[in-house]
């Protein structure tokens, strides 16, 4: 396999064990709010792209949705290596994009600036750049596009699309909420609740009450963010992570609480919502990134103000 056109190495920050660490690809469009450029690239083309990128290489780009989520992993990082210096259990962010490295300048700036701990910057030409996410132990990738989103999860790693918004950062710890079902679960649920209603679904999850759910898209970065929780007391720990469900907890809560013990998966806190809108209860948490599958769920989280990640 070809490695990425071009690697570049930020030696500012400290780089991490890829084999222990909890590795996440962003692309530029995700960590920075770069539409208008993108427009400037879809109507006038990469050239123009790149000549705008290179006039503006010294003016920082603004945040972007993801851009609050890795400000939180790095301060988890800061909380790691506090209570631990040998620590090598900890967040390596990387930044994934089809820049040239010449018009990639402004966004290694951009980092810089805002004092990111980004320790690759990955620029690749080939249209299809989630090729490389297994070779660098990609174990969650962030992206404003839907193809490489579906790509990478066809690839077998967990992936998100992030909807481009105003975020206002959110204060620490690090907050993630989780849907259950096709994010954290396998979708089979969904699918008897497709053809069968509600009333089929509740009378399923009812027999299959003792048999844990198979495992959803989002599975094994949580299973790694659990992991990092657990080295510290539920009062200190600088992460906090959430189920807000569409489940009603009397009829369809049960299965989910035991597939988590099952996996010895501990969650902070599990909403089951019983279909009721998502917003008011995720504008409460506040967290620094939302998991859902429903547009729906994704679009009321953006109405107050929640950077929200779509798993198609």
């Amino acid at each position: 396999m070809a490695e990425p056109e071009s690697t570049v190495i930020n030696t500012n920050v400290q780089q991490k064990d890829p084999t222990k660490a909890l590795v996440i690809a962003v692309t530029t469009r995700a960590i920075f709010n770069l539409e208008q450029e993108h427009k400037l690239y879809l109507e006038r083309g990469k050239e123009e792209y790149t000549r705008h990128q290179q006039a503006n290489e010294h003016k920082p780009l603004p945040p972007g949705t993801a851009f609050a989520f890795v400000q939180a992993v790095q301060y988890v990082n800061k909380k790691m290596l506090e209570s631990n210096p040998a620590e090598k259990d900890l967040f390596d962010i990387l930044v994934l994009s089809n820049n040239s490295p010449e018009s990639g300048v402004r966004v290694i700036n951009s980092t810089k600036h805002y004092g990111l701990e980004i320790s690759k910057f990955c620029f690749v030409s080939d249209e299809d750049s989630t090729q490389y996410l297994k070779s660098h132990g990609v174990k969650l990738f962030l992206s404003a596009d839907r193809t490489d989103v579906c790509n990478a999860l066809q690839r077998g790693v967990s992936a998100a699309l992030v909807f481009q918004q105003e975020v206002e950062a959110p204060s620490t710890p690090l907050r993630v909420v989780f849907d259950g079902d096709a994010v954290l679960f396998s979708n089979e649920t969904d699918q008897i609740f497709q053809e069968q209603g509600l009333e089929g679904a509740v009378q399923y999850e009812r027999a299959m009450e003792a048999v844990p759910m198979g495992e959803g898209p989002l599975k094994t970065f949580a299973m790694h963010l659990g992991k990092m929780r657990r080295k510290f007391s539920q009062e200190k720990s600088p992460i906090r992570t959430y189920l807000v469900t569409a489940r009603s907890g009397r009829d369809m809560g049960i299965r989910a609480i035991k597939t988590l013990r099952e996996w010895g998966l501990a969650i902070d806190e599990a909403f089951f919502m019983d279909g009721a809108p998502k917003g008011p209860i995720l504008a409460q948490i506040q967290p620094h990134i939302f998991f859902d599958d429903g547009l729906h769920n994704i679009q009321g989280a953006q109405n107050v103000g929640v950077p929200s990640a779509w798993v198609p």
